[in-house]
């Protein structure tokens, strides 16, 4: 009995035995990997190498024999025994003459041309009428523990011994847990070719309530059939489009069973080699329809990017829909240091400041894997999707999800390390504070720096200008911490050269929830730029130097009373409806003839809107309010402004209109080009101190060094401050910038060409007395060289203006201006 239960348990432990091997595969002659070649086992088993001819297989059968073949090699045998590495090299079929391969490109050619024009029939979105499925996403940013070594090692630093213990604690820390991670659980609703995910339940660790940034970022595209495929918030020529069919080159590999389907294996690579940004993958192709059944995209460069699409059959509908889809993200080859979700996951260049190689750090194996598992399909049953204007939605209970709903909707084995990433509270101290950081961009992206309950406004602090010379002031807005409901805000500030205090402040109510709907009052006592646009909706970003006031010495001084309603109750809009009264004085020589007498102080009662629609772009409504996850162009901002002369002594009648068009193409290679087109129109009898100045920025100094400033954003830099005024104008700005170019370690600027014009006329000049200006009827033009992000930010551009409103001398045209770009790290 003792030797037969001995023999029960070896034959057991043999029989369980897993054999795992590890290889790549090779050509014999160059000895470069061969990508996705195919390995099938004698039991019927396939297993597809990667990109980089690698591959894995796990066996329990000892002497399974498996057999690798690839297109145009001769096939390989070899048995499983023992966990072992191959290297497996392939020799190329003999007989293959330049005919016969050009006949293999050239089908391999068509193949795919008729994947493409049948995509239509193949997409979900395009055959089916609608469709709604739940999903169960895992992020997890972690490292394998074996990869780290774990050992103390010192660091001489100013002639000073310390001992470096970092590695030895992460190789303590990842073997009981993860770095990070998050599920989230969300319903997938499409018709009336509206897509929309709501989040049913989400969780991160370290957290007690969801990053919403992190929720909105996409990882990758869902659709493989898109003309762009996104990876990383990166955008990709798709192979299967009318662009990839001429970036590609295709390679029919192999034609293996699917899912009891016969499938093409089809090796998909960018042409232009130089082109990092190019995909390369492989694609399963099912024969009978020639629908997409699997799909890998793979991405090498800075860091390495492999997504992973998984479809299922439905042979009711002749359909591959998708089953999951996965992404992993490990470092690749880069120099500088790569942040993503905010800084979860980071990666350190391969070189230090001073060009030498660096030695592997425990955060170079820090990898972050995503997959998404879909479950629940209902198609083509009529589905109605409720506040289809936003793309994601997420409510407060999804965060207050309890035990049983999550395991009850966890698609994949819920391991001792996640359980414990998620109940250590600081899991995410190696992050340095991605919650606090992710708080703090939301604010300082407009501008302020939060502190408790309390957000102080940056843009209150110091500024200058030629009227008020410097301007110290205080003052910012309370915060959702104060209340969700109610807000205040307010400034003070003074100015040493005009010894004047200027005030604000406002207060304001929440009306609505998912409209964001606000009912506010304010009353402001301060001065304004004469004939400055301004767009009431436009949110000011953060600017640590806003370089045009400085040079500004026309002002008007305004007493306001302030009511306005600002709403997103359209779709895709922001807006703002207000009423104003304003009591104004020039501070300049100038006074408004209305055909009888002059008036140099004036009361002023306007009501108006102002509409930003982005019609293309992609929301997310979270409990916080709307964020634009993904920005698409064209934009579009309008505003229209009519007097009310009868309320409280209002001394003009009026309207204005304005409008502008914004838009901007990101290129595959990096690339970038931006249009804005901007015009207003002003009617009736409209002071000088409320019209147009066509945006200047440049000095009236004789020599050029003189003028030297830092350069706006969409101002005309050789334009000379209150040169032009108009009552009605347009004016069009085209910029293109290049890719960043490294000419130095470290030095790696940006070109970007620039052009603007604009014209304008002045209707009624004779009412317009005291301030000597030109029109621009005939045109303005001007066109420079901006080489931006030269060394910390800073650049360097030139400006020249040419056309009929072209000074007498030569050097009068020229600007030379100092560029300035900060990059938040946001």
């Amino acid at each position: 009995m003792k030797h037969f239960v001995l023999f029960f348990l070896f034959y057991s432990i043999v029989a369980q035995a897993q054999f795992r091997v590890n290889g790549i595969i090779k050509d014999d002659v160059t000895k470069k990997p061969l990508p996705f070649a195919t390995i099938q086992s004698s039991s019927g088993r396939t297993t597809i190498a990667d990109v980089t001819g690698k591959f894995e297989l796990i066996t329990s059968t000892p002497g399974e024999k498996m057999v690798v073949s690839y297109l145009n090699r001769k096939s390989k045998e070899f048995i499983i025994d023992k966990t072992i590495h191959l290297s497996i090299f392939l020799s190329k079929t003999p007989n293959l003459n330049p005919i016969e391969l050009k006949k293999q490109e050239e089908e391999s050619k068509a193949f795919t041309q008729k994947v493409f024009s049948l995509s239509n029939q193949n997409n979900p979105k395009k055959k089916l009428s609608d469709f709604q499925f739940k999903g169960y996403n895992k992020i997890v940013v972690t490292a394998h523990a074996d990869s780290i070594k774990g050992k103390i090692d010192t660091i001489i630093k100013h002639q000073k011994t310390k001992i470096d213990s970092t590695d030895l604690k992460l190789k303590r820390l990842i073997s009981k847990q993860h770095f990070f991670v998050t599920e989230k659980v969300s319903l997938f609703q499409f018709s009336n070719l509206k897509f929309k995910e709501t989040v049913l339940g989400s969780q991160m660790s370290g957290f007690k309530s969801p990053i919403y940034e992190i929720i909105g970022f996409n990882l990758q595209s869902y659709s493989v059939y898109e003309p762009r495929y996104e990876l990383l918030e990166t955008k990709y020529v798709n192979p299967i489009s009318t662009s990839g069919l001429r970036d590609y080159d295709f390679e029919l590999l192999d034609t293996i069973t699917f899912y009891n389907r016969k499938t093409a294996l089809v090796h998909f690579k960018n042409k232009k080699e130089i082109n990092k940004k190019g995909l390369e993958g492989l694609l399963y192709i099912d024969i009978g329809n020639y629908a997409i059944a699997k799909a890998i995209m793979r991405v090498r460069g800075i860091i390495d990017l492999t997504a992973v699409h998984e479809f299922e059959y439905l042979s009711d509908e002749n359909l591959w829909f998708p089953s999951s889809y996965e992404l992993k993200i490990v470092k690749g080859k880069n120099d500088d240091p790569i942040k993503i979700l905010g800084g979860t996951i980071e990666f350190e260049g391969e070189y230090d400041e001073l060009g030498t190689k660096r030695e592997k750090k425990a955060s170079d194996f820090t990898y972050l894997h995503s997959k998404t598992f879909f479950y629940d399909q209902k198609i083509n049953q009529s589905i109605s999707i409720d506040r289809n204007s936003v793309a994601i939605e997420i409510s407060e209970e999804a965060a207050k999800k309890d035990t049983a709903f999550w395991i009850q909707n966890r698609k994949e084995y819920f391991t001792k390390r996640d359980r414990n990433t998620f109940a250590v509270k600081d899991s995410l101290a190696f992050f340095k504070g991605i919650n606090a950081k992710l708080f703090f961009g939301r604010k300082i992206i407009n501008g302020y720096v939060p502190v408790k309950f309390f957000d102080f406004d940056l843009r209150y602090l110091i500024s200058y200008n030629n009227y008020e010379g410097f301007r110290f002031g205080i003052g910012g807005v309370t915060n959702e911490r104060f209340s969700k409901k109610y807000k205040f805000d307010g400034y003070l500030a003074y100015g040493l050269k005009d010894e004047e205090l200027k005030y604000h402040i406002g207060a304001a109510t929440r009306l609505g929830d998912f409209s964001n709907t606000w009912l506010g009052f304010s009353y402001t006592d301060d001065v304004q730029e004469i004939g400055s646009t301004k767009f009431n909706i436009d949110k000011r970003p953060f600017k640590i130097y806003d370089p045009r006031p400085i040079n500004v010495s026309t002002f008007y001084h305004h007493q306001t009373w302030k009511a306005s309603i600002e709403t997103n109750f359209l779709p895709k809009t922001e807006s703002i409806w207000q009423v104003n009264h304003s009591r104004i004085e020039p501070l300049f020589d100038y006074a408004f003839f209305d055909g009888q007498k002059l008036i140099s102080n004036f009361y002023m009662t306007t009501a108006s809107v102002s509409i930003q629609w982005n019609p293309f772009s992609d929301y997310m409504h979270t409990p916080n309010g709307k964020i634009e996850i993904e920005k698409r162009f064209p934009k579009f901002t309008f505003q229209f402004t009519e007097s009310l002369p009868e309320v409280l002594n209002s001394d003009f009648e009026f309207g204005k209109i304005d409008c502008r068009i914004e838009y901007e193409k990101k290129y595959v290679n990096g690339q970038k080009s931006s249009f804005l087109f901007q015009g207003g129109m002003a009617f009736g009898d409209v002071p000088l101190t409320h019209l147009y100045n066509n945006s200047p920025n440049n000095l009236d100094k004789e020599a050029l060094l003189q003028r030297l400033t830092v350069a706006g954003k969409n101002s005309f830099e050789t334009m000379r401050f209150n040169e032009f005024f108009s009552s009605r104008y347009i004016m069009f700005h085209f910029k293109h910038g290049f890719k960043r170019v490294e000419l130095f370690n470290k030095i790696k600027p940006t070109l970007v060409l620039v052009s603007r014009m604009a014209w304008g006329e002045m209707e009624k000049p004779e009412q317009h007395v005291g301030l000597f200006y030109k029109t621009l009827n005939e045109g303005y033009f001007e066109s420079g060289i901006e080489l931006n992000q030269i060394f910390k930010g800073l650049g360097l551009a030139g400006f020249y203006r040419y056309g009929p409103n072209q000074l007498s001398r030569f050097e009068d045209n020229i600007a030379i201006k100092i560029s300035f770009n900060l990059d938040l790290g946001l």
